[in-house]
């Protein structure tokens, strides 16, 4: 173990580099780094695993920084442990196309495991990653070849709790008994508004335990020692996460700053700076760092043992099961099966070839039941609606621990025993959404979820993080419209669907039948790099016959033509439409036909993925010079950049009443939708 003041020094490195940093940039948040120096160095140097030459290694343990306005704790860390990330990134903090942001960006800097900066989201997504660990572990491991094996660790603080989302993944990893979730909290009891004892005053102890945590503490979060010695007893808890609460000063070292909301979020300056390193006793140039302070972080050697101990185990895993090394390893590259492309197929082609007449979110149970038995690293969801969203099936069994916290397994249709598959979130979609984009983080498991689409506005932040992430999670949003008839406008989605489309990255689908629903789940699971959001109706949907299923995962196609009704006329308009109204467009093209008005019917399940088509497909589908008329039961101001002269949409909330009386009522009927193409052509 290291002295005394090989700890100060080793601390004193961060907070020199958090100080010196924020300074050049005249930007960020000195503070929290300064503060939590300490339990850095407690943690990094003598508990954490990991590989600076190698960030991404299977078996590493997982860091958070959930309280990520505290970056450069990180990114000094990543420096001098060995990552790829040398002195004059960290001079470039916060600056144009640098890998030091102002908030922690996965994929920009190596080493950092998610984005955070959303307080409460980090240890959220911590929850996702000791989840994703927890199944792995159990799924792989075998026979005393522990390949999966490792903690998550996560350091929050005050904001992180007071957060409402930290209340719903604390209880979600207390019931699931993610003993290897470490949390360490930085109770330093200062926000941006100052001392927050007059708005914060949990029993942040008692709180944790109800959950089912293990609680260690307060510690002395500047006594190194005493840090780890609390990590070690973390590390042993059998069945519990734990939460670490550290007592720290925010702005540890500075004479005139500690312990005030002024070392929060604005550089010290260069006056209070120099007597900071005057009290530290830290008399080195700014981003000077000693050549014994690297040498006592640098972590490559270590962490390169630990890799080839792993390297050591997993060969002999390979040797006595090759086949399950080999899906370990595909999941953890998030590549699909070979027979994927296949599967999705035939599950296209079964849905064209039966022609039910099903709501969509039964749609997507049928595609779910295909593509979980193809796919076991599909871990499914719902908060507290699985009867409504229908994101259970049978090779999916409810997920469940027993009293020692091991998971619960049943046997499936052959036999085989398996782990749960299906999560019951209970009433928490933010802590779902966020959960799931730890899962994905983590790697080994493709999460999807559902609610009502009313209630994306409960995951939106954790749905945008996804987008800003590239992580390929699924959001189910069942009840899309006003055809959930009598629940009224608090649960009728009016401009849900529009302002989901406005996320960059965030594919948005809205399927008409059977199998758009079916293509439209495989190009979500295909899309490796964005979530994607179905938006799936209650009511039912007929079938609409199609002459082209290839064309449907370009997110829009020619549906009906004049000719397939009929008449060998040209098209003299188009209608637009998406989902539940595919049908009054094609039920008004037949009208309009009886009064010698021919029109094209085009579908769109999909904007966000038509919009990245070619410029000569979209001119197929929409061709210049044709008047076109949008119809969706929703917002309308999303149509009008396709160049549409009416849109038959709802801008007001809806009302409670049964379906049918609520379309008539809001003009959504065949007769109305003909009625407005022929005044578009009438102009």
């Amino acid at each position: 173990m290291a002295n005394t003041q090989q700890h100060q020094d080793m601390a004193n490195a961060i907070r020199a580099l958090a100080m010196d940093a924020v300074q050049l940039a005249n930007s960020g948040h000195p503070g929290a780094p300064m503060g939590m120096a300490d339990m850095a160095v407690a943690l990094w140097s003598q508990h954490l695993k990991h590989s600076p030459s190698n960030p991404n290694w299977l078996d590493r343990d997982r860091f958070v920084l959930s309280n990520g306005h505290g970056s450069m704790l990180i990114y000094a860390l990543l420096h001098l442990t060995g990552y790829d990330l040398p002195m004059d990134e960290l001079k470039n903090f916060r600056k144009l196309h640098s890998k030091t942001a102002g908030h922690p960006e996965v994929g920009i800097t190596p080493g950092v495991e998610t984005t955070t900066g959303p307080l409460g989201q980090g240890i959220t997504n911590a929850v996702g990653f000791a989840l994703a660990e927890k199944l792995l572990a159990k799924e792989f491991n075998r026979d005393g070849h522990a390949v999966v094996d490792h903690h998550t660790y996560a350091f929050l603080g005050d904001g992180c709790l007071m957060e409402g989302i930290s209340h719903e993944a604390a209880a979600l990893a207390g019931a699931w008994k993610l003993n290897k979730l470490i949390a360490l909290y930085d109770d330093n009891g200062i926000s941006i508004d100052g001392q927050v004892a007059p708005w914060f005053i949990d029993n942040t102890a008692q709180r944790f335990q109800a959950y089912g945590w293990n609680v260690i503490g307060p510690v002395d979060g500047h006594d190194v020692d005493a840090v780890s010695q609390a990590i070690a007893q973390a590390k042993a808890s059998a069945s519990a996460p734990s939460l670490i609460i550290c007592k720290t000063a925010i702005g540890k070292g500075s004479p005139n700053r500690a312990n005030t909301a002024k070392a929060h979020g604005e550089p010290l300056g260069a006056e209070e700076i120099g007597l900071t390193r005057a009290a530290l006793g830290w008399n080195h140039a700014p981003f000077e760092i000693p050549a014994d302070v690297y040498a006592g972080w640098d972590a490559k050697t270590k962490g390169q043992a630990a890799e080839g101990e792993w390297d050591a185990r997993f060969a002999a895993y390979q040797a006595a099961h090759p086949e399950l090394a080999a899906e370990l390893l595909r999941r953890m590259a998030g590549e699909l099966p070979k027979n994927f492309a296949q599967v999705a197929v035939d599950a296209a082609i079964a849905a064209h070839t039966k022609a039910e007449t099903v709501a969509s979110r039964k749609a997507s149970q049928l595609a779910l039941e295909a593509f979980t038995a193809a796919l076991p690293e599909l871990l499914g969801g719902s908060a507290d609606l699985t009867g409504s969203n229908l994101t259970n099936t049978k090779s999916t069994p409810n997920l469940r621990f027993d009293a020692a916290g091991d998971v619960v397994q049943t046997a499936d249709a052959e036999g085989r025993l398996i782990g749960g598959r299906h999560i019951n979130y209970g009433v928490r979609e933010f802590g779902m959404a966020a959960i799931m984009n730890g899962v994905a983080l983590h790697g080994g498991f493709i999460p999807y979820g559902g609610t009502f689409l009313t209630f994306s506005d409960y995951s939106r932040n954790a749905i945008r993080m996804a987008a800003l992430m590239k992580q390929r999670v699924i959001h189910v949003f069942t009840h899309d419209s006003i055809g959930l008839g009598e629940d009224g406008p608090t649960h009728q989605s009016i401009e849900h669907a529009a302002s989901l489309r406005l996320i960059p990255n965030l594919d948005v689908w809205r399927p008409a039948d059977t199998a758009e629903t079916t293509i439209a789940w495989a190009v979500a699971l295909e899309n490796k790099n964005r979530p994607t959001a179905l938006l799936l109706s209650r009511q039912n949907l007929p079938y609409s016959p199609k002459k082209d299923l290839g064309e449907i995962s370009r997110g829009a196609y020619i549906l009906s033509e004049p000719a397939d009704i009929g008449f060998k006329k040209k098209a003299q308009a188009v209608i637009i439409a998406t989902g539940s109204e595919v049908q009054l467009a094609l039920a008004a093209q037949k009208l309009l036909a009886e009064k010698k008005v021919f029109v094209r019917v085009v579908s769109v399940p999909s904007t966000t993925t038509f919009d990245r088509q070619t410029v000569a497909y979209k001119k197929s589908v929409l061709p210049a010079g044709l008047p076109r008329v949008a119809v969706e039961m929703g917002s309308t101001d999303g149509w009008w950049k396709y160049g549409v002269s009416a849109v038959v949409g709802i801008d007001t909330y809806g009302e409670s009443a049964p379906a049918p009386v609520l379309f008539k009522h809001f003009g959504f009927t065949p007769e109305n939708v003909a009625d407005t193409v022929r005044a578009v052509l009438a102009k």
